[in-house]
């Protein structure tokens, strides 16, 4: 049962003049009143990570369950599309926009900065610390935090995406995944707020990854050309890579994200070969293993586990920053689903013509697979040469983040060859935040305007210069704590779509449940159960 459903012109104005008079309104008064807004920030981050962290944890194992369940239950055969459709994108294409668009510059962020804080802090997961041991954990809790539970957060929001609009014949709108619960209701007021929400979690969330961006890319810029770190150049790089997204965007998905995204993929396989060349080859072939390993074994305790907030709550001396959980866990999952509405809708995008069970290998099972070969080289190597050659690569993540990847370049001693690298990593982190730019104004203007494949090019403009504008403000107001303004904001606009995203598991089951009745009795469909 499939219905077309041609692009839709123009933009919703409700959705669109919401959310732009309430982003204003936030801009202003973070520049206005910048003292108050950073103490804002951190009463934020506080609360959230005392009283949501259960509630965080408990939905990411749960979507990891379910994706796993709809993927091989009698509905992972249905297509996304017609049942004699073909997919309209290859699978390394394919792959490739996928990933780019749901890793990102956050994953060359944190590839060398986590399992380094874990490898050096210890965690509560494990007790050692700066040993083997400790490494082993330290890569197997970074597996955890960028693998299954993390795509599958992208995964419930992209099929439920691709199911409504290519199976139903839905328009390309985060409301339109509720209409098999909900039927017409999500077409008013209702439909007008999912959407808002959709919104904000998108533009807060992919600021956080520009923010970052413009870090990492300073960062190795001081390194190889000495160029100051500092606020005043950040803000610079993100109004030159703004501009070079807006050029992209403008040009379209087939030719701009789509060439961008690839180039990403081989920018990205240049440089895990140059870890693999010359870096402690064996060490990460074994790492990866002994990770995966590791991940497996501690699989259920990682998905389970709570830190108690008993000890926080009417303290004044608590601090988000004394939680574990709450700097990483909780963060990452409130990061990942404030993404979800992007990457849904852009993987959703390009998947037309899959089946579910494809959609869900190739979504949650490929993506982590290539994040843990990623973490086991670029994370492997920095933990090797601090184990066996004292480079002090944890020393230096401990006091900028935003080093990691060049730290490991430097520690890696191979001359011109670390200089080299340096330069392609700092491309590639470059490429990565125009391609998260450019394809986060596509998914915001395709949600305004309810689905719209080809958003109006001036909406594309006005949308992509507030992800710089919101980036750069929370640059300025985070000052030196600049990081946990980006992840404040990220894990706080996650909070209200977590709502909508659990209701999209009930919505997608008794969507699919409902077309399985219907085209099963269909030939074509009986066709495709035995091929």
């Amino acid at each position: 049962m499939v219905l077309d459903n041609g692009p839709l012109k123009g933009i919703n104005p409700h959705i669109m003049f919401i959310s732009l008079a309430i982003t204003v309104a936030l801009v202003v008064f973070a520049l206005a009143f910048p003292a108050q807004s950073s103490m804002v920030v951190d009463q934020v981050r506080t609360v959230i990570t005392i009283a949501a962290n259960f509630w965080y944890v408990s939905l990411a194992a749960l979507f990891l369950v379910f994706c796993v369940w709809i993927g091989f239950s009698k509905y992972g055969k249905i297509r996304l599309g017609r049942d004699d459709e073909k997919p309209e994108f290859g699978y390394f294409a394919w792959f490739a926009m996928v990933y780019a668009a749901g890793q990102g510059i956050g994953i060359i962020f944190w590839s060398i900065a986590e399992p380094m804080f874990h490898f050096s802090s210890g965690s509560p997961f494990s007790p050692d610390m700066a040993n083997e041991d400790a490494a082993t954990s330290a890569i197997a809790i970074s597996f955890f935090h960028w693998g299954l539970n993390a795509w599958a957060i992208y995964c419930v929001v992209g099929l439920s995406l691709a199911f409504a609009c290519y199976r139903l014949g839905k328009p390309l709108s985060i409301r339109y995944t509720l209409h098999p619960l909900f039927g017409e209701k999500v077409t008013g007021k209702w439909g007008v707020l999912i959407d808002v929400i959709a919104v904000f979690a998108t533009l807060f969330g992919i600021a956080t990854s520009l923010g970052m961006g413009a870090q990492q890319i300073n960062a190795g810029l001081s390194e190889i050309w000495g160029i100051p770190q500092s606020s005043s150049v950040q803000l610079i790089l993100i109004v030159v890579i703004t501009l070079c997204a807006l050029i992209s965007v403008l040009t379209g998905l087939k030719k701009g994200v789509k060439y961008l995204s690839i180039g990403n993929m081989w920018l990205t396989m240049v440089l895990l070969l140059f870890f693999f060349l010359f870096g402690p080859t064996l060490y990460i072939v074994k790492t990866f293993f002994s990770g995966t390993f590791e991940y497996i074994m501690q699989f259920f305790n990682f998905n389970v586990f709570v830190e108690s907030t008993s000890s926080s709550i009417g303290d004044e001396d608590a601090s988000w920053k004394s939680m574990w959980q709450g700097w990483w866990t909780v963060f990452y999952w409130g990061w990942w689903m404030s993404w979800a509405p992007f990457v849904g809708v852009f993987v959703a995008r390009v998947s037309r013509g899959r089946t579910i069970r494809e959609f869900i290998w190739g979504v949650v099972g490929v993506s982590s697979l290539l994040s843990f070969v990623w973490i086991a080289a670029y994370g492997g190597t920095a933990l090797y040469l601090d184990l066996f050659e004292d480079a002090g690569i944890a020393a230096v993540v401990s006091s900028d983040v935003s080093k990691a990847l060049y730290a490991t370049f430097a520690g890696m001693d191979l001359g011109y060859l670390s200089t080299g690298a340096m330069i392609v990593g700092t491309v590639l982190v470059a490429t990565y935040f125009i391609t998260s730019s450019d394809s986060g104004t596509l998914v915001l203007t395709t949600i305004m305007s309810e689905g719209c494949e080809s958003p109006l090019n001036r909406h594309r403009i006005i949308w992509g210069v507030m992800q710089g504008v919101v980036a750069s403000v929370l640059l300025v107001v985070g000052g030196d704590a600049a990081l946990s303004s980006l992840q404040t904001a990220s894990i706080a606009a996650a909070l209200p779509f977590s709502v909508i995203m659990l209701l999209m598991c009930c919505s997608l089951y008794k969507g699919v449940r409902d077309e399985f009745r219907v085209t099963v009795k269909s030939p074509a469909y009986k066709a495709s159960l035995s091929d």
